[in-house]
């Protein structure tokens, strides 16, 4: 028996349109990652770029819940020597909501040159404008309040 694997030419990429108003950073995100990886199709293979290209609109005013927009933390090391920088969420929600939305869903695709690839079709606007118009994207309605 063959096993069969789909071609790349087989695969019709979609485009899929999210507003993120008033909706959970790990819900949203995880559900992203979801489309991207192209888990929603039925000949998905983990080893190829199946997924489907994805806006996320109103980045700005995505939330976390509980007690974690004053625990939250983003890291980063600067390469020199004590070059630790520390930003809460609040402030990096206002400063760079696009940065919040990307690192959510850099952190639930694989961490190898897939992901990598996969991250690319993922394009974040924080007010409700977006320059895709011309693809004509479907309106995915993500209910994670």
């Amino acid at each position: 028996m063959n096993t069969h694997t789909v071609k790349k030419s087989d695969i019709k990429e979609k485009w899929y349109y999210i507003d993120a108003e008033d909706k959970v950073l790990g819900r949203l995100a995880s559900r992203i990652a979801w489309i991207l990886r192209g888990k929603h199709r039925p000949e998905f293979s983990p080893h190829l770029d199946l997924g489907d290209h994805v806006i996320v609109v109103n980045a700005e005013k995505v939330y976390l819940s509980g007690r974690k927009p004053a625990q939250k933390i983003y890291m980063h090391y600067t390469g020199y020597h004590s070059g630790l920088k520390k930003e809460p969420f609040r402030i990096m929600i206002k400063r760079d909501p696009i940065l919040v939305i990307k690192q959510a869903v850099k952190g639930m695709l694989p961490h190898n040159r897939l992901g990598r690839q996969l991250l690319r079709k993922l394009k974040v606007y924080p007010g409700s404008e977006h320059p895709h118009l011309a693809q004509k994207p479907e309106i995915l309605d993500i209910n994670a309040k």
